[in-house]
């Protein structure tokens, strides 16, 4: 069956910077629209600079933890180490919620940016046949993984300098603040889910940090400039698709670039033809991203007695966790096949608010309770710029539950059947004894971490 504790150390810095900027560039190219239709383009500019204060003063602090714990669990090897076994279950939830559903809402988007130029594909055959492709690719090999990774986001983010480039001429102020009138305060606190779409699934970088090479150099690197990457290509699309236009035509499309550009330049215009083939790129970089990280987290769970144990073994040929990969592929087409892309946008960013509000409380309860850890890279403005990060987030979750209860109350139902596999299963955890990966990077006096992570 293979190894069920190890993963192989290959990642250098470029191809972490490639994971975190793949696994959220989708987020420019759709989904974000939607929350015009909430708060029009000014409450939704508004909103889109709340949540990237939001992301930028928590990646600064994420990276504190992912460097210091640089284990596949992410998020959930940090609050378990900070607040015990219950404190890992929440944020393995929360991260699986994100990692799992979202990848069914970019699927739909590729479907769609196919159909949109070949009408006789259907959306559905489209994202199944992804899901197909990208997890056998990523059951082959990390390596090979993260360099088609790198190379699909190098040529989505070109594209979408492109298109911004070809866009420009047509932009006018007046389309873009005309039809503001009907929005309010309450608008863009409804379209925050959309706006964290712009970032969501760059803390994914975390899931990959046991494979990277140099942890403690490499992942602060791709962080930094994966989050500046990411915020000038969320503002530069965001203003310049809604004023090429009526932005109300493209508020309600999984295609709004493609939209967008035909309004300037025309459907039939070698740059709009060019813009849905290489688009396509943002989009599968995102999706092929995402399985990546939903994969490791899954590993990790099971690896750690979360989930079933068959989920962490690790395949005796290429050395990748074949079995999660397989698991979340399963849960993401039957969620494919509902259809419900904005939904599951939200649902995710349910499960990503989770996950970041445990984890700037377990930045703050490990710098009180091991201030000796080891941290190659600190939190700036400590506490000034987790604390932000805390409060945003807090507030974001609890403006989502109020706009979508229905969604809220899904997301909290799905936890009962992890908290009740998580009971059953607690004395089969406390007898684990899981020995820590040789490739893992962390000092042995960093206590839990240096036992494998197990319950004590």
């Amino acid at each position: 069956m293979g190894s069920a504790t190890g993963l192989k150390k290959e990642l250098g810095a470029l191809h972490l910077w490639g994971i975190a900027v793949g696994l959220v560039i989708s987020g420019e190219y759709f989904g974000w629209n939607y929350g015009w239709k909430e708060a029009g383009t000014i409450g939704f500019l508004w909103a889109t600079l709340l949540v990237t204060l939001m992301y930028a003063t928590f990646i600064f602090s994420f990276t504190e933890l992912t460097t210091a714990i640089p284990q596949a669990g992410g998020p959930f090897a940090y609050s378990r180490r900070a607040f015990g076994p219950f404190g890992g279950l929440v944020a393995g939830y929360a991260t699986l919620v994100e990692f799992v559903f979202a990848p069914p809402a970019i699927a739909a988007a590729l479907g769609a940016y196919v159909h949109f130029m070949f009408p006789d594909i259907s959306v559905l055959t489209v994202g199944i046949a992804a899901y197909v492709v990208f997890v056998g690719l990523n059951i082959v090999g990390v390596k090979q993984a993260a360099l088609f990774e790198l190379i699909v986001t190098v040529l989505a983010v070109v594209e979408l300098l492109v298109f911004m480039g070809v866009v420009a001429p047509g932009f006018s102020v007046s389309n873009f603040v005309a039809n503001n009138e009907e929005f309010g305060i309450a608008g863009i606190l409804a379209a925050i889910p959309f706006a964290i779409w712009f970032y969501l699934a760059i803390e994914g970088v975390a899931m990959a940090a046991e494979e990277a090479k140099e942890p403690k150099k490499s992942i602060p690197i791709a962080y930094i400039t994966g989050i500046l990457t990411l915020v000038v290509l969320a503002i530069g699309v965001m203003v310049l698709t809604g004023g090429v236009g009526d932005w109300r035509n493209f508020s309600g499309v999984d295609y709004p670039l493609p939209e967008a550009m035909a309004t300037v330049v025309g459907k039939d215009s070698g740059w709009t033809h060019m813009l849905v083939s290489i688009g396509l790129f943002g989009i599968i970089a995102s999706f092929h991203g995402i399985i990546l990280g939903y994969s490791r987290q899954i590993f990790a769970l099971a690896r750690a007695g979360y989930l079933p144990p068959v989920l962490a073994t690790i395949h005796p040929k290429f050395g990748t966790p074949h079995w999660a990969l397989v698991a979340g592929a399963v849960v993401g087409i039957i969620a494919l096949i509902s259809g419900k892309t904005a939904e599951l946008i939200t649902l995710a960013a349910f499960g990503a608010l989770v996950l970041y509000i445990i984890s700037m409380a377990a930045l703050f309860k490990l710098r009180a309770t091991e201030p000796a850890m080891e941290r190659p890279f600190k939190a700036p403005l400590y506490p000034a710029f987790p604390a932000i990060a805390l409060v945003l987030s807090v507030f974001f979750l609890v403006v989502m539950t109020w706009f979508n209860p229905g969604t809220a109350l899904i997301f909290a139902l799905m936890f009962a059947p992890a908290y009740g596999y998580f009971l059953l299963t607690a004395k089969n955890r406390a007898e684990l004894d899981i020995a820590i990966p040789p490739s893992l990077d962390v000092a042995p006096a960093e206590g839990l971490l240096a036992r494998g992570d197990t319950d004590i």
